[in-house]
């Protein structure tokens, strides 16, 4: 397969922009090109050559004009005469693979470490690929088998990086059988069932929550949790996320917005907090992405309604 087969199928559903095109490429989950400018547009460089699109610059109005790509009948026969040739076999190009393959030269820290920061992006992957399956996509399908063939691509993605978890968690275990560790959670959660709806609950951790990547691994249990509802107890935070000034708590919570979860923070009665912390409550907690609460009911009464 090429990047041009990919870009009659874009186009085989609607005339596109090289952007637009550049864009669904590079979100995919499953197509092995970066979508940079060169590919995409050295590609359609070259359909345009051999007749399998055309190509028309389209005026806007306060908008530079936009050059607008649409499918040929010839481009047609040959996406569909791709479609009918012999299926390639599966790649399993993993890059992790070659760089554990000489982890031997690494300590057990360093190995543990190396294996939960790539468990960690697998489980953001995973998250990412539901959230964007939960979002649809803009195309509509134009027959039911279409939509049927779309679903299925999408839980083939899914079902790999389900699969790769299952792998890392089971190369972490037999590590520490190996080694005689006993498998310690660095963070003490878990899951509560409430009415119809499911969130995770964070109490405390033994490294505190004040990192972009300890955000990511609030993340990543939610989404192994298969929820995007979270409570997370003061416990779990270092001071500094109580300082403004220092910027843990924005980095923090935009990494928790930017995944979708929706957080309640509960915050306890002694908590000395500053004025300009005050303030971000005040402000804050007429949001629905995140509120801070002193009152545990209140917290998961917000945090699972609209469920």
């Amino acid at each position: 397969m090429t990047v041009q087969h990919a870009i009659l199928g874009f186009l085989s559903l609607q005339p596109m922009t090289g952007y637009e095109l550049k864009k669904l490429i590079r979100d995919s989950s499953f197509m092995p090109w970066s979508g940079n400018n060169n590919q995409i547009y050295t590609a359609l460089l070259e359909l345009l050559e051999d007749g399998f699109v055309v190509s028309e610059v389209q005026a806007q109005e306060n908008l530079p004009s936009k050059k607008v790509y649409t499918i040929t009948q010839k481009g047609m026969d040959r996406l569909a005469g791709w479609t009918k040739a012999s299926p390639e076999p599966p790649e399993f190009k993993k890059p992790f693979l070659i760089q554990l393959l000489w982890a031997d030269l690494l300590n057990k820290t360093e190995l543990s470490g190396l294996l939960e920061k790539y468990e960690s992006e697998v489980r953001v992957r995973l998250l990412m690929h539901r959230e964007r399956t939960r979002r649809g996509s803009f195309f509509i399908p134009r027959t039911e088998r279409e939509a049927l063939l779309w679903r299925i691509t999408d839980e083939n993605i899914a079902l790999s990086y389900e699969s790769e978890l299952e792998w890392v968690r089971s190369v972490r275990s037999q590590l520490l059988e190996q080694d005689d560790i006993e498998v310690k959670s660095k963070m003490d959660f878990r899951m509560i069932q409430k009415e119809n709806a499911s969130y995770v609950e964070v109490f405390d951790s033994q490294s505190p929550v004040g990192t972009e990547q300890e955000a990511l691994d609030l993340v990543s249990i939610c989404g192994e949790k298969d929820t995007n509802l979270l409570m997370l107890h003061s416990e779990a935070l270092p001071e500094e996320f109580f300082r403004l000034k220092t910027g843990v708590a924005g980095a923090v919570l935009q990494k928790l917005v930017n995944y979708s979860v929706k957080t309640a923070i509960l915050l306890p009665e002694l908590k000395e907090l500053g004025a300009r912390f005050r303030d971000l409550l005040s402000e804050t907690n007429r949001g629905s992405q995140y509120r801070f609460f002193k009152d545990r009911v209140e917290a998961e009464h917000w945090l699972i309604s609209g469920m």
